[in-house]
């Protein structure tokens, strides 16, 4: 299935989890944050989203899964709102997202424009080979062009490049933002001296502006700390336009 016809699955409190978007024993994690997200914008239609947190409690399998959703509050400007996903009984993911409306102030600051990156043409694809790369990165094209590759002992934990989905969609919206952001490996991964796992625990992410349709987005990550085995790491996602559209922040498992 693709990314619409599984977001197209989640009706009410009910979402059926296909194969084929896998990492390891658990489904991708941006999928998993796709389908919280499309149930909260559900409930909560017509506020524009400042931040997404989502705290992953368990490996979401493949399969039906049950959603619900709460609007904790909503007050003149913002609402907070809270959905959980559960199998067999038990919750695997729990996210909260804050919507916002525009208010007036006198405060403004432009964020610096995305870095000077080779054109996608230019840089170096992911290889899209089924059994050698998890199985949900098939749905991606991705163009590495900053930092080092994952395994190469590199003494920098820094990634970056472009993406974008193998199967375009007919419009872009915060929920695929969601998925490209988290479709990259963990920026520390470049670090490893040889192949060894790792999960997201926490994924924070703030929306500056709203989503526009590009086709490709560039996508730079640092480690900013790494110690008994865990990591905390930064992202900047930005659209075809150069215009920053989201940060991203996680505290990532290490298993090396």
């Amino acid at each position: 299935m693709t990314f619409d016809e599984i977001l197209a699955t989640v009706q009410d409190d009910a979402v059926m989890i296909p194969d084929g978007w896998g990492q390891g024993r658990a489904c991708f994690g941006g999928l998993v944050g796709a389908i919280l997200y499309r149930r909260l914008r559900q409930a909560v239609p017509d506020r524009p989203v400042r931040n997404v947190m989502v705290s992953f409690v368990g490996p979401v399998a493949p399969g039906p899964a049950t959603l619900s959703a709460e609007v904790l509050r909503s007050g003149k400007s913002v609402t907070q709102a809270m959905c959980r996903l559960e199998q067999d009984g038990a919750t695997q993911a729990v996210m909260l997202v804050s919507f916002g409306l525009p208010r007036e102030s006198d405060v403004s600051v432009v964020p610096p424009p995305a870095p000077a990156m080779k054109a996608p043409a230019d840089t170096f694809p992911m290889p899209r080979v089924k059994g050698l790369v998890p199985d949900f990165t098939l749905n991606f094209d991705v163009h590495w062009a900053h930092g080092d590759v994952p395994y190469s002992r590199s003494q920098r934990g820094e990634i970056g490049g472009w993406i974008r989905f193998h199967t375009p969609r007919a419009q872009q919206d915060e929920e695929g933002v969601l998925a490209l952001i988290d479709a990259w490996p963990p920026a520390v991964m470049p670090m490893y001296s040889r192949p060894g796992p790792s999960s997201s625990l926490t994924w924070s992410v703030e929306f500056r502006k709203p989503v526009v349709d590009s086709e490709w987005w560039q996508y730079q990550a640092t480690t900013d700390a790494a110690a008994d085995g865990y990591c905390n790491i930064e992202a900047r996602f930005w659209d075809g336009e150069g215009d920053l559209v989201a940060i991203s922040r996680q505290v990532v498992t290490i298993f090396v």
